[in-house]
């Protein structure tokens, strides 16, 4: 193969690499969904009325199924594991990590100073962050990404 040839190849594959990783893989509107459906969950749930728990309990398992649908749905392609490596996986699980240690930690908090409904104003914090943390976490993990090679070291 001519080296010219060759060096367009590659470039046409790390073009469609980039379109791959950079096109939305989770949409920007799921974060804040996602944290409205988890603060309508826990406030059910901590009310204790039975009725508002199953109807809270319903229609977080029908609205998280439709959020998940819909974006398996909107999504074109599937990105490999092995293309987010070990960074994208420890950044996804210190994410994940941090919003439940800072929820509880301010549910706790709350209810150790008698604050009503502790459980679901510590899950203010964390659906805010879910909204505003979860484009950021999607950012990085576009960067790691394309910061891998093109070829996995076999």
């Amino acid at each position: 193969m001519d080296p010219i040839d060759a060096e367009l190849a590659l470039a046409e594959v790390r073009a469609r690499r980039d379109q791959v990783v950079t096109s939305t893989l989770v949409p920007s509107w799921f974060w804040p969904a996602t944290g409205a459906l988890m603060l309508l969950f826990v406030g059910a749930v901590e009310s204790a009325v039975p009725w508002l728990v199953a109807t809270g309990s319903v229609l977080y398992a029908l609205g998280l199924s439709a959020l998940i649908l819909a974006v398996v749905r909107h999504s074109r392609v599937q990105v490999r594991n092995s293309l987010l490596g070990l960074r994208g996986a420890l950044a996804i699980a210190a994410f994940t990590v941090g919003l439940v240690a800072a929820g509880l930690a301010v549910a706790f908090t709350l209810d150790a100073f008698g604050a009503p409904l502790p459980a679901t104003l510590g899950c203010v914090p964390v659906a805010l962050a879910l909204a505003f943390g979860g484009p950021r976490l999607m950012a990085h993990l576009r960067r790691v990404m394309l910061s891998r090679p093109l070829a996995d070291a076999r």
